[in-house]
C-alpha cells in the first residue's frame, strides 16, 4: 500500500509540474498573442506601432526585473539574456534602428504575427524555468 501511495505522489508531481511549465509559458504567448490582436483591431499605423513598441518594452521591463531576482539561477539568467535578445531584435527592426530597415506601416499586422512566431520559438529553444517563467508572467501582470 506504501509503494502504491507513493508511486501515486510521484505521477502526481510530474504532471501537475508539467501544468505549470505550461501555465507559465502560456501566460508569455497569451502576452504576445494579446498585443497581436491589439495590433490587428487598430487601424491608425502610429498607434499600431506603440503598441507593438509598449507590448516590447514591457516585457523587456519584466525580463530585467526577473532577471535581479536572486530566485534566479546562471543557467536562467543566460535563457533570459537570449530571450531579450531576441526580443531588442524585434525592437530594432519595429523601430529601425541598429542596422534594421523601419518595418513599413502596411505591414505592422504581418510583424504582429511574427513576433508571436519568433517569441514562441524563442520559448521553445531558449530554456528558463518554471520559476522564471511564472515570475515573468506576474511581473507582466502587474506592470501592464
Amino acid at each position: 500500500m506504501l509503494t502504491r501511495t507513493v508511486f501515486g505522489v510521484i505521477v502526481m508531481m510530474f504532471v501537475l509540474v508539467q501544468a505549470a511549465n505550461a501555465g507559465g509559458n502560456d501566460g508569455i504567448q497569451k502576452y504576445f498573442n494579446d498585443t497581436a490582436s491589439k495590433v490587428k483591431a487598430t487601424a491608425d499605423p502610429a498607434e499600431k506601432r506603440a503598441i507593438l513598441d509598449k507590448s516590447l518594452q514591457t516585457m523587456s521591463k519584466a525580463l530585467d526585473k526577473v532577471q535581479s531576482s536572486p530566485l534566479i539561477s546562471k543557467e536562467d539568467r543566460a535563457g533570459i539574456d537570449q530571450f531579450k535578445a531576441a526580443l531588442q531584435e524585434n525592437q530594432d527592426e519595429l523601430r529601425g534602428s541598429n542596422g534594421y530597415q523601419r518595418v513599413p506601416d502596411a505591414q505592422l499586422n504581418a510583424f504582429s504575427d511574427y513576433v508571436v512566431q519568433n517569441m514562441e520559438q524563442a520559448d521553445r529553444s531558449i530554456t528558463i524555468s518554471l520559476v522564471a517563467a511564472l515570475l515573468i508572467v506576474i511581473i507582466i501582470i502587474l506592470l501592464v
